[in-house]
């Protein structure tokens, strides 16, 4: 996805007509800038709520549609995953040929309709369909709601624009799990009707607020192929590994899985490098903090995610807690990252951006090792989970913002939007393979075990989070980047 240009501020006349040609490319003048961000940065807030809300609502939506088992329902997290992850640069590049405005519209029409889909759902299976469905949207809503925050924005407030839109992700992280909580005390399906009225009021407004946005006539087609050998591909993988413990590691099914994932992924590989406009631009790969950041990020997700749900799963089903309370519990983590994040920025002026990644993953490791190390069957939130998710979250705040942020800061600008959709990619990789991780630790255990096993788990991701800090330290850059960080 190129990056637009911005259009004028309202003011003086005189400032009007200075900024004309910056207007007739932007489509029609933003009356109300601020109200347009709030409308682009409400539906980012949408689709990022709706992961964490599905987090606390895992164990509630099995009761509702019948299902106990952890690999079957474990695919509402990883069926979303996966297709928003491959559907991500492909949908930035349709968006920047048909107009960011079409792409918005569309891509939150469909993370709506979805919605209503996922919430009338009565089995597992037409659920988790609906759930790939608001991946589509999603993935289509992310690059044009981030094309238009660009194109809206006052020329001298496009960095605070940015950063409040990337914000409601944040905030989304702090709310999703008490939100969620407090939803399915009502039933699970307003977790899902939720977005209804708030994706509505914001298809409304963005109508009428938001400007056509730049369309680039030339962008080549994106290879949708390519996209769709990533999905046969990570869904192969993830259900080789959460279904093994079921099958068995040697059954054909199991063989099969693998095998189809390892050919699925090398075809992609083969049309990425022969490709136009590929899924994962193969070039980009030989920038050293690029492959480094991408490396750290995938494997810190897949330490995070076996973590966040790992504890989700525990305060319910050990502890017995219910939704609201297993959300007020989880909160306190997220509520932290965005604090922690703007200290990343200053302590990046003064040692190197490696090193502040890795001290965030080491607090993260270290936090999750306080939780592992204290945590018992008996409730005893406030000294062995609250200290060390607190930790955690602090590290989050450190090491993330500083990974994703780094991957593009030394890409040429044209190649800046591909390498972030590519981090992003990697993210919900680490996911998906953090989640089934989990699964097949669980299941391994069996019923009896399951105490045990979720320790086991915790110090998994203790060594996977170790493994994310070193790889973070390659981020350094050896010189100083040409490209500043975007």
């Amino acid at each position: 996805m190129s990056q637009p240009s911005a259009p004028p501020t309202t003011g003086s006349p005189a400032g009007t007509q200075r900024h004309h040609s910056a207007r007739d490319r932007a489509g029609r003048r933003t009356p109300h800038p601020a109200l347009a961000l709030t409308v682009l940065a409400a539906s980012m807030f949408l689709s990022a709520l709706d992961a964490f809300v599905v987090n606390v609502a895992l164990t509630p939506i099995g009761r509702g549609v019948g299902e106990t088992s952890l690999s079957r329902l474990s695919w509402i997290l990883n069926g979303y995953a996966i297709v928003y992850a491959a559907l991500l640069v492909p949908a930035g590049r349709l968006v920047d040929r048909h107009g960011h405005k079409a792409g918005f519209l569309l891509g939150l029409g469909v993370f709506t309709a979805a919605s209503l889909g996922a919430a009338a759902s009565g089995n597992l299976w037409v659920l988790i369909a609906f759930r790939c469905l608001q991946a589509v949207g999603a993935a289509i809503l992310t690059p044009a709601s981030l094309g238009l925050v660009l194109t809206t924005a006052p020329p001298h407030k496009v960095a605070a624009y940015v950063q409040i839109w990337a914000a409601s992700g944040s905030l989304a992280a702090a709310a999703g799990p008490v939100v969620g909580g407090l939803l399915v005390q009502l039933a699970w399906q307003w977790i899902f009707l939720l977005n209804l009225p708030i994706g509505i009021l914001a298809l409304v407004l963005a109508q009428r607020l938001l400007p056509a946005g730049r369309r680039i006539s030339d962008a080549r087609l994106p290879d949708l192929l390519g996209g769709a050998l990533v999905v046969v591909g990570i869904g192969a993988l993830a259900l080789g590994l959460v279904q093994a413990p079921e099958w068995g590691w040697g059954a054909w099914q199991t063989v099969g899985s693998f095998v189809a994932a390892a050919a699925a992924l090398a075809l992609c590989a083969v049309r990425s490098a022969r490709h136009a406009v590929p899924v994962v631009d193969l070039n980009l790969l030989r920038d050293r903090v690029f492959a480094w950041a991408n490396a750290a990020t995938v494997i810190f997700y897949t330490a995070f995610a076996i973590q966040l749900l790992g504890l989700t799963l525990w305060l319910q089903q050990t502890w017995h807690w219910s939704p609201v309370e297993t959300g007020l519990g989880v909160a306190p983590g997220p509520a932290t990252v965005f604090a922690a994040a703007l200290l990343a920025q200053r302590l990046a002026r003064r040692i190197p951006v490696g090193a502040v990644a890795a001290m965030g993953s080491l607090l993260v490791a270290l936090g999750i090792a306080w939780i592992a190390l204290h945590v018992s069957g008996s409730p005893q939130y406030a000294t062995a989970v609250l200290p060390g998710w607190m930790i955690a979250g602090v590290g989050v705040g450190l090491a993330l913002p500083t990974l994703i942020s780094s991957a593009t800061s030394g890409l040429p600008k044209d190649q800046g939007a591909a390498g972030s959709a590519i981090v992003t990619m990697a993210g919900q990789l680490g996911t998906v393979l953090g989640v089934s991780i989990l699964v097949i630790v669980l299941a391994a255990a069996g019923p009896t075990g399951s105490v045990h096993a979720f320790t086991v788990a915790r110090w998994i991701s203790v060594g996977v989070m170790a493994v994310s800090g070193l790889a973070a330290l390659g981020i350094t850059p050896r010189r100083p980047s040409p490209h500043p960080a975007r």
